[in-house]
Formats: structure tokens, sequence, C-alpha cells
């Protein structure tokens, strides 16, 4: 609703923020390393936060700043974690070269995607929740059917890491960046720019 701001730290914590006053409004703290990314859920309910150096993602209750659960199973630090439109489900990336989709409910893990040759730095679903797409430190974003966990497409171009990846608001396109100060803008169901 644009009410709040959330904030992730190398503090080891997540901070949410009245966005009209700037006062903050609660601290979410139990990872044990820098949290290197939150994000909410489309309904506002819930906060998922990412801890790098800990190996985990952490979901939260965004009313209460309560802990509910800890998602495990990454064997690198966790960079980047995203909710499912419908918030059925949560993605992370890591720095083990892979990303996971886990049931959101319950934090369980429904299936691992592999085929980056590098750290995956971040992970974020279509606007329908269909595909993911995942930014890699092998010049390379993935497009990745959300539903069976197959690579779709690979997406090329870039002359060093890709350290973020999204979906417009639309769905129509995915914009990447580079952390040799390039962006580009591509059509998402092609690999043209």
């Amino acid at each position: 609703d644009g009410q709040r701001i959330l904030t992730a730290s190398a503090d080891k914590t997540a901070k949410v923020w009245d966005a009209v006053t700037g006062r903050e409004l609660m601290t979410l703290t139990g990872h044990d390393s820098e949290v290197r990314s939150a994000a909410y859920s489309a309904d506002g309910q819930r906060i998922v936060t990412a801890g790098g150096g800990d190996k985990t993602a952490k979901v939260w209750d965004a009313v209460t700043g309560k802990e509910l659960r800890t998602l495990k199973g990454h064997d690198g630090g966790v960079i980047s974690a995203a909710y499912s439109p419908d918030g059925a489900r949560i993605v992370t990336a890591s720095g083990d070269k892979t990303a996971k989709v886990w049931e959101a409910d319950t934090g369980q893990e429904l299936m691992t995607l592999t085929g980056h040759d590098d750290m995956v730095l971040s992970v974020a679903y279509s606007t329908d929740g269909e595909l993911m797409v995942t930014a890699c430190g092998d010049k390379t974003a993935e497009v990745w059917d959300a539903v069976t966990g197959k690579e779709v497409r690979t997406l090329k171009g870039h002359d060093g890491g890709v350290i973020s990846a999204a979906y417009s608001p639309h769905g129509a396109r995915i914009v990447t960046a580079c952390g040799y100060k390039t962006a580009k803008v591509l059509a998402s169901n092609t690999r043209q720019e």
C-alpha cells in the first residue's frame, strides 16, 4: 500500500519504516550475518530476508515482526529472495550457483534451479508468476518455468557479471544490470534486446 519501506543492512538486521514520516517501526533481528535483501509478499502480510553469510532466508510476520520460519538448504550465502505474486512460493538466489523455490507457508524446499556457472546474485518472478529470472556472475540471466523449474532461455550479451534482473510491471520486458555500468532491456519472450 506504499505506507511502509523495508530495508536490509550489513548490521544483520532488516528494518521497517513509515514511508511518510521516516520513523522506524520495527527491527527484524535473527540473522547471524549481513541481510543482503528483504522483500514483502504481495499482500503485505509477510517479509522474506536473505542472510548472506548464514546461508538462510527468514520469513517474518510483517505486522508483528515475529520470525515465522527459517529456510535452510543452500551451501552458500543467500543473496536475494522474493515472493511469487500469489504469495504461495519464495525463491532464493545463492552464492552456491543455484536458486531454490520454497513453499512459503511451510518452508519446504520444492526445487533447485541449476545451470549457472557462478554466484546467482538476484532472482525475480514475472508478474503472472509463470516465470522466474535469475541474474548471475557468469554474464548471463536465465529464465525459468516457475512450475517445473525447467530452464526456458539464456539471456546473454553483458561484458561482466549480471548483478540484477527484473520483469517490467506488465511482464513484457526483462531488464538486466551489469557490474560494468550497463543495463539491457529485452522482450521477455525473446532473446533480443
